[in-house]
């Protein structure tokens, strides 16, 4: 119930309007958000790599309206590109296609598309297609499938383990030697293409990350001795259960650690970020960052009630 009211209020313009007015949730949304300019962002890259932690670099905003918008994201990526290059860290990108027009035109976001992987692949940068709701997973599908078939091979796309269909999308993918991001899925789907019940999404995830895990060892890709590329497995949790379960799996089955990483997201669980690096396991933290952060800070609020929790102890305090 909490979930799906905090899921409704991301796309409410009424509730945008006062959080993005409030200083207290500007503030609160630091937590999960590095900044709103690209140094800010980079400053916290700086300190990830300072942790034996890589990074994936998310400017934030989605779905736009207007076909200048989607050019104008196109050009911020392509500067986030640069500066990554320029400071030398050990990290990605990670985008959603709807930020690049896919909405409006599925033309229009291939032409954008194809710019970023070009520029990206000048600077031997992956990129990642972020996964939004469960419409556009197959115009995600259809534009990566169509990147590839173009040569691009810095590319990867993210699954969603609360979708019935995953199982089938990630054996495809797998197939084609898609990177892959494995999360659980953050935006509210019915029950009749998603699973209702978290116990059924965690055991989905489960068997999902042990397929990743099975053909990340079999493909055995070369590894990266920075691990600024990701391996062929990315598993996306803070799910501690989850994250033993997926170590000892390797573990049983020989699968060595540069065939896989964990990834979370900033300012969530840095502990376990820590312990997990410790322990020599490649770590990837998704940094957010950019003036559009209302929906992404809603989304991380209904994903686990810790976060909620932390933004109403700091408005009592306040």
């Amino acid at each position: 119930m909490l979930r799906s009211v905090l899921l409704n209020l991301s796309t409410a313009k009424w509730s945008r309007r006062l959080a993005t007015e409030s200083s207290l949730a500007r503030r609160v949304a630091s937590r999960f958000v590095a900044g709103e300019t690209l140094p800010d962002a980079i400053r916290a890259i700086r300190e990830l790599n300072a942790r034996q932690v890589t990074a994936t670099l998310d400017h934030l905003g989605e779905s736009v309206v207007m076909a200048d918008d989607a050019v104008r994201a196109t050009e911020d990526y392509l500067g986030l590109l640069e500066e990554i290059s320029k400071a030398d860290l050990c990290a990605n990108a990670s985008l959603k296609l709807s930020q690049l027009g896919q909405q409006l035109s599925l033309d229009l976001c291939a032409v954008n598309l194809r710019k970023i992987l070009d520029r990206a692949k000048q600077k031997g940068i992956f990129v990642r297609i972020d996964m939004e709701d469960s419409t556009c997973v197959d115009p995600t599908l259809g534009l990566y499938e169509q990147m590839r078939a173009l040569g691009y091979d810095n590319v990867g796309v993210v699954i969603q383990a609360y979708l019935y269909r995953s199982q089938q999308d990630v054996e495809k993918l797998l197939s084609e030697g898609t990177r892959v991001r494995l999360c659980k899925g953050a935006y509210k789907e019915p029950a009749e293409i998603a699973f209702p019940n978290k116990r059924d999404v965690d055991k989905n995830y489960l068997a999902l990350a042990k397929r990743l895990l099975e053909t990340s060892q079999a493909a055995r890709l070369p590894a990266d001795p920075r691990r600024c590329i990701p391996p062929l497995a990315a598993i996306a949790t803070h799910d501690e259960r989850i994250i033993r379960a997926v170590a000892q799996y390797a573990r049983e089955h020989n699968i060595a650690r540069d065939q896989f990483e964990f990834q979370m997201l900033y300012g969530i669980r840095r502990d376990l970020q820590e312990t997990l690096a410790a322990q020599g396991h490649a770590v990837r933290v998704y940094v957010p960052y950019g003036t559009e952060w209302y929906p992404y800070f809603m989304r991380r609020l209904a994903e686990r009630p810790a976060n909620l929790w932390f933004f109403i102890s700091n408005f009592i305090r306040r």
